[in-house]
């Protein structure tokens, strides 16, 4: 723990003014005493030297003032107890004068120059206490563990070093002052946030000593402002020194530097836990996709073989065998696309890309769907000078049947979904819109999650992967996806494709 105070200054005034002077006269008087019996077996040059000796002694341990009045009185008793005439302030021999002048000055610088290197000594070991202060701050700071820990330590410090009260107030934090609990203070919350925008001390002197903070510092760390640090001063030290100021400002970059660690490791760790849980998750669906294909596969041929069954069976059991033929693949499906997106999170896709026209993959999209757009007509404007694209044509084609198939399931009958292309300057933008009740109102990009599905999505079959696999096959191309809702009603998707360099196609001569 820090050391309590500032011990080098409280030794420097321990005495106060009016006991220095006396010791200083105590101190002058007993050089007199002991100089006088020697009167007669020192010359007078050598008597000057005991009283300059007392000069330096009275600077190093009372300070400059004590040191002046040494001086003078040195000077004086001097004159008075060893130059003729003795005990009086005449001078037989002018000579005398330059004595006291010279004398006089040399006390003077003297006692200047110890008291100032006195008081240098002293700031020395003040600052020196500081930086051990501030030291074992730093220690402590590195070793914390959670945000209260840090808020104490700096509170401590201040209180053992400047004998001030402080809050750390976060951008977090609603309500500053409810914030800080225990607080003997009250905080600005106006101040704090000038002191946080502009990063710059906020000095409020007219609330100093009245329950208020009164100095707002900004923790600057590396990255952006962390907080304030709102300080509460004694009512007996609102003028703050500047080494003061320094100290303070040398802790909010400590503090500063500490709350952005514990912000990085929570955002570490909370990194690690989604790369833990979503690998459990691919390892859990890809597990389950391939022990569900198989069972699966052999339901839907099994449901087939029924309508090949001589002699037919009668019109119930045959109803029934298609419903069993459409739910075995439409739960075939469902696994087919929880295992696409077990490998596409595990990073196990290899793209197959290849320059090729996108108007076949959407007519081979849209017959592969079949039946499932009979009540939904498909409109597909494309630009007429769109150029090639360099994709996986299976993988992109998934991401049609996927788009084509909820803007199928979410529009009412009859409407049309709408197919359209763009260029922009390196990418080829393409929309799939329908004209349904569109997504629910919110953040739009929470439905490309996994297992994530709209508001209104609870009566529809479904597991929710349809985007979430259309958003990680695009990216993997090196595309973006987003949703929006159409001003005149309903839901649209675009997503992007690299334009890329296509080749060169050389015409056919004849």
């Amino acid at each position: 723990m820090q050391s309590e105070g500032k011990p080098g200054i409280q030794s420097a005034e321990r005495f106060t003014p009016w006991q220095r002077i006396l010791l200083t006269v105590v101190a002058c008087s007993a050089t007199t005493l002991l100089a006088t019996p020697l009167l007669g077996h020192l010359d007078l040059a050598n008597i000057v030297m005991l009283f300059l000796l007392t000069v330096l002694l009275i600077a190093v341990s009372l300070g400059r003032g004590a040191a002046v009045l040494a001086a003078v009185l040195s000077v004086l008793l001097f004159d008075i107890f060893f130059v003729p005439p003795r005990f009086s302030l005449a001078v037989s021999n002018i000579q005398y004068l330059v004595t006291f002048a010279v004398m006089l000055a040399t006390a003077l610088i003297v006692g200047q120059l110890a008291a100032g290197l006195k008081q240098k000594a002293r700031e020395a070991q003040v600052r020196e206490q500081r930086t051990q202060a501030l030291y074992e701050v730093a220690q402590q700071l590195a070793g914390t563990l959670a945000l209260e820990q840090v808020i104490d330590i700096a509170r401590q410090f201040i209180r053992f070093q400047l004998n001030a009260d402080a809050a750390i107030l976060l951008p977090e934090d609603p309500d500053p002052t409810a914030a800080q609990a225990g607080l003997s203070f009250r905080v600005e919350p106006h101040l704090a946030l000038v002191a946080r925008q502009s990063g710059q001390l906020v000095r409020d002197s007219g609330t100093a000593g009245s329950g208020y903070a009164s100095l707002y510092l900004p923790l600057r760390a590396s990255m952006r402002i962390r907080g304030v640090l709102a300080v509460a001063l004694p009512a007996d030290s609102l003028d703050l020194p500047a080494e003061n100021l320094a100290l303070l400002e040398a802790l909010a970059s400590l503090v500063a530097i500490a709350i952005e660690r514990l912000h990085y490791v929570d955002v570490a760790h909370a990194s690690q836990l989604d790369m833990v849980s979503e690998r459990l998750r691919s390892s859990i669906l890809s597990a389950l996709s391939h022990d569900l294909r198989t069972p699966l596969t052999a339901l839907v041929g099994l449901a087939d073989s029924l309508f090949l069954i001589k002699p037919a069976l009668p019109a119930p059991a045959l109803e029934t065998a298609q419903a069993m033929h459409e739910q075995a693949a439409r739960l075939a499906g469902l696994v087919g696309n929880l295992l696409d997106m077990a490998r596409l999170n595990a990073g196990n896709v290899t793209l197959r890309r290849e320059w090729q026209p996108l108007e076949e993959v959407i007519g081979a999209s849209i017959k592969l769907l079949g039946n499932a757009l009979d009540a939904h007509p498909v409109r597909v404007t494309l630009p007429a000078d769109l150029p090639l694209l360099e994709f996986d044509a299976v993988l992109i084609e998934r991401v049609f049947c996927n788009l084509l198939e909820n803007a199928a399931k979410y529009a009412p009958a009859g409407t049309d979904v709408e197919i359209a292309a763009s260029q922009l300057a390196d990418h080829v933008e393409i929309r799939v819109c329908d004209h349904g009740p569109g997504f629910p109102a919110g953040n739009l990009s929470a439905l490309f999650e996994m297992f994530a599905r709209g508001q209104s999505a609870s009566g529809k079959p479904g597991t929710g992967l349809g985007l979430a696999i259309c958003r990680a096959i695009v990216e993997a191309h090196g595309g973006e996806i987003s949703a929006e809702n159409r001003d005149e009603g309903g839901a649209c998707i675009r997503f992007t494709l690299p334009k890329g360099v296509p080749p060169v196609l050389e015409e056919e001569s004849a």
